[in-house]
């Protein structure tokens, strides 16, 4: 099976017309139905629905759908990083979010730059949520995640750091003067909401813009305890004792054979030990 006829089936699943899916790939509509035709019949089983109403996925197709993107993805990312070790002067891509690896990299580079197998670290700071995506697709060769929000399939993994969890609230907060909380005490609080939740709260898109609703009083956020160390004059950090335990890892695409990405989980390993309980 060729990635041409993946991305075809892709369009068409996408668009659900098989005249905007032709458009979009810049083709003529009757090569792409024979196309998509003749990959049912290899495959021996019905992936579009055609009826005089439209088109639509049938069982089989919505799941070839799932494992085409993540095929054509692979392809994708396959490319980024071949590209990027042919260059001249190599690079190791680390990404994180904003205090995403929670004062760990004070530790970790000087480590790993007394490493034969060292390379020149660059670090891709994102958005929160974005690590992993930037990791399965290629952009960078290691990623800073955090458990259990993050989707770990596909990776390997080093845990370097288990965290407690406190509640970040604005200094004038009912709450504000405890000593400790536990989650019932948060109750009908207003929460922010993360990217990918469904919470009605307002979405966070960057730490920065976290402390500013907090501080106004517009949410209450239960955070990993490491967000302590910027917390603002005007905002309060509470342990919430019955949270679960939230954990960061580093991760890199499963059987990387990168002697420099084995260097920096070694010199990342480490710099944590001394942190794990």
């Amino acid at each position: 099976m060729e990635t041409r006829e993946l991305a075809y089936f892709v369009a068409v699943a996408e668009e659900l017309h098989f005249g905007r899916a032709a458009q979009r790939l810049g083709m003529a509509q009757p090569p792409l139905s024979r196309a998509i035709q003749q990959l049912e019949r290899r495959m021996g089983v019905l992936l579009l629905e055609r009826t005089s109403r439209g088109v639509s996925l049938t069982p089989a197709g919505a799941v070839f759908l799932a494992e085409s993107r993540k095929a054509l993805d692979a392809v994708d990312a396959a490319v980024r990083r071949a590209q990027r070790a042919g260059h001249e002067v190599p690079r190791l891509l680390v990404a994180m979010k904003p205090d995403g690896d929670a004062g760990l990299l004070d530790r970790i580079l000087p480590g790993y730059r007394a490493d034969p197998d060292a390379v020149d670290v660059e670090i891709v700071v994102g958005g929160i949520g974005e690590q992993a995506r930037m990791l399965r697709d290629g952009r960078v060769d290691l990623a800073f995640l955090h458990g259990p929000h993050d989707d770990l399939a596909g990776f390997d993994t080093e845990l370097l750091l288990e965290q407690d969890q406190v509640a970040m609230l604005s200094r004038g907060h009912r709450l504000a003067g405890r000593a400790a909380l536990a989650l019932a005490d948060l109750e009908g609080e207003p929460l922010p909401r993360w990217p990918g939740s469904d919470v009605a709260g307002p979405e966070i898109r960057d730490p920065g813009q976290l402390l500013q609703l907090v501080a106004l009083g517009q949410v209450v956020a239960v955070v990993p305890e490491s967000a302590r160390r910027h917390a603002r004059p005007d905002v309060v950090c509470v342990p919430v004792l019955d949270a679960p335990r939230t954990s960061v890892l580093l991760a890199w695409p499963d059987r990387t054979r990168s002697r420099a990405v084995a260097a920096f989980v070694r010199a990342s390993t480490d710099a944590s030990s001394p942190a794990l309980p």
